[in-house]
Parts: structure tokens; sequence; C-alpha cells
């Protein structure tokens, strides 16, 4: 059966000092200078079923590490965060705010929720498609078009029944509107823009993760659905980033736009599970891929480039048969960064504002396996961990607030990754 999970979501708000842990052991993630909000999930079985939440999040005071560089040096707290939950939820899958710093949050069964930050009142958003809700199949992420102030569209990425058994990750973009009390609203005009296709049996390794870049292109991580070959076949959309524009057409400067059909989405192949994707400060495109037994992988990403999977990775099968490295095969990009044992990633955020400095062009992955938030650091085209942050919870994704004040983390439905 199914267990509700965590859900936790911080907000910047100088009143708060510190932050508690609920009596469920529910950490929120309340950051004592970066602009995050981290949700916590993944309660086990022998525990039952208890409450999701949602959380507040402030700095905390007190001394810590310093972060020099050019200017004065700053302390940063150590521990740099602590976790007051405020609102709860069931599997929460992925969250985004909205200008005014509500959240829309979904849930895997199929579920839009409303949230209110500062008062943990959740309403829910009607007219959400029918998911195909199993393993790690239902509704996933959610994103605001870039002109969302204008146009009020919405975009939510799901997975999707086919034929027989058969099942796919499908997006599909609507308009929002809510309801005068603002405790709800609607979607309408719905239009799927985008199938993953083939559509596969299972129902596992769908990605479907959502981006847009600065020059309003669509990103969209379509994983291999654990068919695994197909991630090198240009006419198959599985192991695959897909780059297209807001309306789901393709954009003819796609790398392999000539060859017409799935391949003209392609923007790069050879990818196994792809569950974060985010651009740093410099325009770069970032994504991280849960590997098999080992070998999880941050990239970065080069148009037309083949990242290798199945043919290569740094990790081995289930079964323990090896797979040769990316260093026995050159032609293949290989990871900026890799973990093995594996910190099955999940979400991904690159800080880009000034009210923290010390966490300037930095990345942090949830970990799913790991239980923690990884700190990335950046150096052009290289990276590397430098800091993990046990959360005894199993951390979904995280996202930036509309404003330099305040971030989200969010947490994770519990699927079998």
């Amino acid at each position: 059966m199914k267990r509700p999970l965590l859900l936790a979501c911080l907000v910047c708000l100088a009143s708060c000092q510190r932050a508690t842990v609920d009596e469920n052991g529910a950490r929120v993630v309340l950051a004592s200078s970066p602009q995050r909000v981290a949700t916590t999930a993944g309660i086990p079985a022998s525990q039952g079923t208890l409450p999701q939440a949602t959380a507040t999040l402030a700095p905390v005071s007190g001394a810590g590490r310093t972060a020099g560089g050019m200017s004065p040096p700053r302390v940063v707290p150590d521990p740099p965060f602590t976790s007051t939950p405020v609102a709860t939820f069931n599997e929460p899958w992925a969250m985004t705010f909205l200008p005014d710093g509500r959240l829309l949050v979904t849930e895997k069964r199929g579920t839009l929720r409303l949230a209110h930050v500062a008062t943990g009142q959740v309403g829910q958003v009607t007219g959400v498609p029918a998911v195909a809700y199993g393993g790690q199949g239902g509704l996933g992420d959610v994103l605001l078009h870039p002109r969302f102030a204008d146009n009020r569209l919405v975009y939510l990425s799901y997975a999707e029944a086919g034929s027989g058994s058969t099942r796919g990750a499908a997006v599909a973009r609507a308009t929002l509107t809510l309801d005068a009390s603002g405790n709800g609203g609607s979607l309408s005009n719905l239009q799927v823009i985008w199938r993953q296709l083939p559509k596969v049996n299972g129902e596992s390794h769908y990605g479907h993760r959502l981006a847009f870049g600065a020059d309003g292109k669509l990103w969209i991580t379509s994983s291999d659905r654990q068919a695994m070959t197909p991630a090198q076949d240009l006419q198959s959309a599985l192991g695959k980033l897909i780059r297209l524009n807001d309306d789901g057409s393709v954009p003819p400067d796609n790398p392999f736009a000539a060859q017409g059909g799935i391949a003209a989405q392609v923007w790069t192949l050879g990818h196994r599970n792809l569950l974060g994707i985010a651009f740093d400060n410099a325009g770069r495109l970032w994504t991280h891929e849960m590997g098999p037994a080992g070998g999880d992988e941050l990239n970065l990403i080069e148009r037309g480039s083949n990242y290798g999977w199945p043919v290569v990775s740094n990790g081995d099968h289930y079964d323990g048969t090896p797979i040769p490295d990316h260093a026995t095969r050159p032609e293949f990009n290989a990871p900026e960064a890799w973990w093995t044992p594996v910190i099955a990633p999940a979400g991904f955020v690159i800080y880009s504002g000034n009210l923290f400095p010390w966490y300037r062009v930095k990345g942090f992955i949830g970990g799913l396996a790991s239980q923690a938030l990884i700190e990335i650091e950046f150096n052009g085209t290289q990276a590397r961990e430098v800091r993990r942050y046990p959360m005894g919870r199993r951390i979904r994704d995280a996202s930036r607030g509309p404003t330099a004040r305040c971030g989200c983390w969010r947490t994770a439905a519990a699927d079998d990754c």
C-alpha cells in the first residue's frame, strides 16, 4: 500500500529565528542563509500512515562557517538550516511558486494543490488530466510559462496510459484561473503538447522534469523507461533530452531537426533516468540522472551530444553484470561528477541570487536513497560535491521562490527509486 509522504516547504521570513521538528520527525529545511525550502518524505512502512507537511524557512542565527571572497567575510551558520512543518500533502512530487508566493504542488495520484505558505492553508486546482498512477508514474512536474503573468499558462507532466498495459510520459499546458477566495482554482483549455513515444510496458523511469530556458524554449527530460537500448535510437523519445517551442512545436535549430520525426525533438541522447534539470548563471544547462547499481551522474549538456547509456556507465547492472566505464569509450560524453554508492538524485536548483552570496552559483540536489541535500560547487564547466546535508528523509526536488528572499525544497513520493 502506498503511504502518504511528507512535503516540507520553506520561505525566508526575517521574523523567524529557528524551527522545530514535528512529532512525526518530519523535517523542513530552514535555511540559515540559503534561499530555499526543503520537503521531506519517504515514510517507512513500519511506521504506518503518517501525515505530510509543508513548512516555513528563515535565517538561523549563530556562529558558523565564514565565507570570504572580495567582500568582507560573512558568517554562515553551521548547521545552516532547521525545519518546521506547516501543511500536509499526499505523495507530493513537484512544486512551483506563483508570483505572489503561493505554491502549486502536484500529488502523484493526480491532484494539483494550491498552498498558502504563510498560513498553511491548502486548496485544490481542478481540471488536471487523468494520470496513470503506479510505480514511479502519476502526476509529475509543474511549471509556469515565462510570461505567466500575461498568459496564465501552467505546464504539467504526467504518466499517461496507452493501449493495453503500455504507458508513457506526457506534457500538457492549460490556463490557470484562481478562485476569488484565493484558496483554489481550475485549469481550462488543456492541450497535450508532447508525448513520450513509443509507449512501453512498466511503471518506471519516466523522467518528465520540465524547465524553460532564457530563450523561451521548453526542455523535457525523457528517461529510458528501463528499456535501455532505445536511448541510442534517435527515432525513440526514450533516454533523451527534448527541446521544444512553448507550444510543443519543434525549433528548426535543434541538432537533429533535419531527420524529422522524433529525432527532430532531441537535443541530447544516451540518458538513463533524468530527474533534475537546471541552468546556471552563465546559461549552461545541467542535468542529473540515476545510474544503475552505482554511477549516478551530473552532466553538462552539450548540443547533439551522446551520453552513452546503456553502452557505458560508471555503474553496473543490478544483477552484477559489468558495464564498460565512460573512460573506455571517449566518443561518449562523460559526466562532470558521478556517485558510487549512489545518491539517487532527484530535483535540482542552482542558486543565482544576491541575498546569500556564499551560495552563489552553488547547486543543490535532492537525494532519495541518500536522504540528503547534496551541495554542488561549479567552476565553469566543472562540478563537484562539496557538502552533504543529512535530512533523514527522501528529498525529491528543489525550487527557487519568486523573490530573492524565498525558495523551496520539495520532497518525494514513495516510489521505488
